[in-house]
């Protein structure tokens, strides 16, 4: 009798190592898929933010076009990502049309210091202000969502994460565009 008892708790030991080894394979998993729904939450926010950026370029551009002489080039540069971002299929490229309209959105507030009957506008100055507010919200939400992906990269590097949800790649990150640091330059002949 003492043999078969033994044998009994012998496989019932082993049997609650494999079910907590199971338990914890799974929490891996799932703190994996929430940590990756938390990106993509995040990111969805960003998105939410670039639309209301996005609704105000034509407005925007329609502003800035009655001004007679005004540089078009950037005028179509904006309508052109806009366009752009709308069309992006994955993260990484609006990622990038992001960081090349804040560059093109910069050029034209700086031309535009250069045309005070346009920021004498009370149009101009509305949409300055929305548009302020918007970058702002961006700026944060960026930032949240830099956390997010960072949280989850770290998580699927960690070993034995890595191990149970290996292969998964990494979520990008919002940086400064290339040449960020440097300031545009402004042409002062728009003749």
């Amino acid at each position: 009798m003492k043999g078969i008892s033994n044998l009994w708790i012998g496989l019932g030991a082993i049997i609650v190592v494999i079910l907590l080894a199971g338990m914890y394979v799974v929490g891996i998993i799932n703190t994996e898929v929430k940590l990756d729904n938390d990106v993509k939450s995040q990111f969805a926010n960003i998105e939410a933010q670039y639309q209301k950026r996005f609704d105000l370029i034509p407005n925007l551009v329609n502003t800035v076009r009655g001004t007679a002489g005004f540089e078009q080039e950037t005028l179509t540069k904006l309508t052109e990502l806009r366009s752009q971002w709308q069309t992006a299929p994955t993260a990484t490229e609006k990622i990038d049309t992001a960081n090349q309209l804040e560059s093109t959105l910069s050029r034209l507030l700086l031309i535009s210091e250069n045309y005070p009957e346009l920021r004498a506008t009370e149009a101009f100055r509305d949409l300055m202000a929305s548009l302020e507010g918007v970058e702002n919200r961006i700026s944060v939400e960026r930032t949240r969502y830099n956390d997010k992906a960072r949280e989850y990269n770290t998580f699927i590097k960690l070993f034995p994460n890595s191990f149970f949800v290996g292969g998964k790649a990494e979520k990008p990150f919002f940086q400064a565009a290339a040449g960020a640091q440097t300031p545009p330059t402004v042409p002062t002949d728009f003749t």
